[in-house]
């Protein structure tokens, strides 16, 4: 079943209450499904604020119908987190991590995910560090993967980066780190595939990713954007005009390599200007309805 929702990456410090943006998620955007940003409750925070606001997110969700389907990081989160030159850092995350997804399966939430990780251009530049550290971020993932069956989840994702210190800037790269993750993992980790992430020079097709990757990619995030850029841009016809991102080629496309059960997630950003701040709710509803053509549920 393919299901419509959107990130909440949206909300960051414009709609940061839930029984906000449950509210804009039911009645303005009409999608039933969100997936969960780390900016809008830090798993660094106190433990008595952590639990009035699970509080209120459930109640605000439940009173809304919406399902919290997924737990990802965010802007602010950006980080180099599991993949820290640090070791106390990779400790710290590794904790941090285990107590987000503790308070998404308070929510419910059955996939966890974030980037891979981030080299620091010192690791990355030197071949011994840059392996030494890359499979300590194995082993975390691995880890995590066994604390999240434990959990309930079903699986994690991580999604495909800018750089290649960011990680899986390949299709090759990607396939890789699943490999050597899964080959001790609780849950399977899988793909969070961005249709605006082809970074490699070489691999700029975006449906070039869709093809190879779609398989192992249960969560897609949605945004419009041209050749070459990542914009996060929304599905309106100024955007549409000259976009690369459409619905009548990637949906068949998808279809075609088998997976038929997919959460398309619009990861839409306006940046903090007069004249977008106002657009976010008006082109996230206009993005959902064009999506509905060809994502009913």
């Amino acid at each position: 079943m393919y299901r419509l929702g959107t990130n909440l990456g949206f909300a960051i410090n414009r709609y940061i209450e839930p029984e906000v943006w449950s509210k804009i998620v039911d009645e303005d955007l009409n999608v039933r499904y969100v997936q969960f940003v780390a900016d809008l409750l830090n798993a660094f925070l106190p433990e008595d604020y952590i639990k009035s606001q699970i509080r209120r997110i459930k109640e605000s969700t439940r009173a809304h119908n919406i399902t919290i389907a997924s737990m990802f990081t965010s802007a602010f989160t950006r980080v180099n987190h599991l993949l820290s030159p640090d070791k106390e850092a990779r400790k710290i995350w590794f904790d941090w991590f285990c107590r987000y997804m503790e308070i998404g399966a308070e929510f419910g939430a059955k996939s966890f995910g974030s980037h891979f990780g981030i080299l620091t251009f010192d690791t990355y530049n030197d071949p011994d560090k840059r392996a030494f550290i890359v499979e300590e971020g194995v082993k975390a993932w691995q880890k995590l993967s066994k604390r999240a069956k434990e959990l309930g989840y079903e699986y994690l994702i991580f999604e495909p980066m800018s750089v290649p210190r960011e990680m899986a800037t390949t299709v090759e790269d990607t396939q890789e780190l699943l490999d050597r993750v899964n080959a001790d993992c609780g849950v399977p980790l899988q793909v969070c595939l961005d249709v605006g992430h082809a970074p490699d020079p070489n691999q700029r097709d975006p449906y070039f990713w869709v093809e190879k990757l779609g398989p192992v990619s249960p969560v897609i995030h949605l945004q419009q954007t041209v050749l070459n850029k990542s914009n996060h841009s929304p599905f309106i016809p100024e955007t549409n005009k000259d976009g690369i991102i459409k619905g009548e080629k990637l949906i068949p496309l998808l279809q075609k390599t088998g997976r038929d059960d997919c959460l398309f997630l619009l990861e839409i950003s306006h940046r903090e200007h007069h004249d977008t701040d106002y657009r976010v709710i008006p082109d996230l509803a206009e993005s959902v309805r064009y999506w509905r053509q060809w994502i009913k549920e």
